[in-house]
């Protein structure tokens, strides 16, 4: 029974190995490409397809406000004869020289009264207005998820280096122990707990392989980069960031300026304010000039008139279109009064996340993860050396692997937090 366990618990470990030498041809099969966050910027910024199709929403808005712009086609109304005394098309002079046959021709022009043309424009450019908002407010969004995306790429490569590691120490001293064990120099409980180690860490980092494959899936499609590509963020040159030089307050007034949510919602209620003055403004009827010209079919043969058209306002005066233009005012002003809040406290919530993420952020804290990782080295040469027991090994073992996951952690919620007050602002008030 006992050799039969030996044996399984062997082959265990010959399935981390084996596996890790897996993970390590597939990633070498793969094209590596190593991108900066500048780069990464870049890149994004030239080819991800979001942006160009809203960028084409952008300029179509604009081309609205040229049509907006263009007055109403004249139209022509024509009218002759065209059959009598079996003949078609009879025109002509009598025998006494007065003319015979028929023909009449208008042109109209409708005239737009109450300056509805120039409400329409004003209409059209807060349309390309609001597209132009648009436009940065999918910019924002798009830049906060790569910039997301890539920092947690960042946090699980390093975790998957850590992992790697941790197993390739766990295999040198599983090899160590096993040997030891043959020779009678070393318990059978102390074997199994090293692999049993080793098959927890193998499992933590498959999970982490997880994540990271779909973290890696997002980042490649904002760069429009193929599947068979791996991106590995580079992230030496990052520095801690530090707090605003100006209070929450000041960055609240600031963000009025700049957040693309709160500007598009002061749009949308300029936009229903201009409406419900157009709305108004076609109560009023509009005027219909037409000259004309009446050959042969009025009192004299040569006839030349004006004539002037327009709807009288007594049953339909746009009532209802005015009275539902009100109350989307209405529903536009207590929007935005919300968004005002709204705005405050997301900007203020931000500004304390990271205000307290820098608080955990310091050289001495700095100073407790470089001593730990030496204390980490010291603790496996220990255990080794049989200065130290099992038990003890384990408990520094999995207290390392806590503390790089903290340390890891730590540094990516620090850029999340800079990354978020930054979007919430509406501009990089931190570097």
């Amino acid at each position: 029974m006992f050799k039969k366990m030996l044996v399984q618990c062997i082959g265990i470990c010959g399935c981390i190995c084996l596996e890790s030498s897996r993970t390590a041809q597939a990633q070498s099969a793969t094209d590596t490409l190593g991108l900066t966050i500048q780069q990464a910027e870049k890149i994004f910024l030239e080819k991800n397809l979001q942006l160009l199709a809203q960028h084409y929403n952008v300029e179509a808005s604009k081309a609205l406000i040229i049509q907006a712009k263009l007055w109403d086609n004249p139209i022509l109304n024509t009218d002759q004869n065209v059959y009598s005394n079996n003949k078609y098309f009879e025109h002509g002079t009598n025998p006494d020289g007065s003319p015979y046959g028929q023909y009449y021709i208008q042109v109209q022009q409708l005239i737009k009264t109450a300056g509805k043309r120039g409400k329409q424009i004003q209409i059209a450019r807060t349309n390309a207005e609001i597209s132009e908002w648009q436009f940065k407010d999918v910019l924002r969004n798009l830049k906060y998820a790569l910039h997301s995306d890539f920092y947690t790429v960042a946090k699980l490569l390093a975790m998957q280096q850590l992992y790697d590691e941790e197993l390739q120490q766990l295999q040198k001293l599983s090899d160590g122990m096993n040997a030891q064990y043959k020779l009678g120099n070393i318990a059978r409980k102390d074997l199994l707990r090293v692999h049993a180690l080793q098959i927890g860490l193998q499992q933590d980092a498959t999970e982490n392989d997880k994540q990271l494959d779909d973290a890696e899936a997002e980042l490649k499609s904002l760069l429009l980069v193929s599947g068979d590509t791996f991106i590995k963020a580079i992230t030496e040159s990052i520095t801690v960031p530090s707090m605003p030089s100006v209070s929450a307050l000041q960055l609240v007034d600031l963000a009025k300026q700049n957040n693309t949510t709160y500007q598009l919602q002061q749009l949308q209620l300029k936009y229903q304010q201009q409406n419900l003055f157009y709305q108004k403004a076609l109560a009023v009827p509009d005027v219909t000039l037409g000259p004309n010209f009446d050959k042969n079919s009025n009192y004299t043969p040569n006839y030349v008139g004006l004539g002037i058209s327009l709807p009288l306002p007594l049953l339909n005066r746009n009532q209802g279109n005015i009275k539902s233009a009100r109350w989307q005012v209405k529903a536009e002003e207590a929007n935005t009064q919300y968004a005002e809040v709204e705005l405050s406290n997301n900007v203020m919530s931000a500004y304390n996340k990271l205000k307290y993420t820098l608080q955990l952020t310091s050289s001495m804290q700095q100073d407790f993860y470089d001593d730990y990782n030496k204390l980490y080295g010291n603790i496996v040469e220990s255990f080794k050396n049989r200065q130290i027991s099992m038990v003890e090994f384990i408990d520094y073992f999995d207290a390392y692997k806590d503390t790089r996951q903290k340390q890891l952690q730590q540094q990516l919620n620090l850029q999340l937090a800079k990354d978020e007050l930054n979007m919430q602002v509406g501009t990089d008030v931190v570097q």
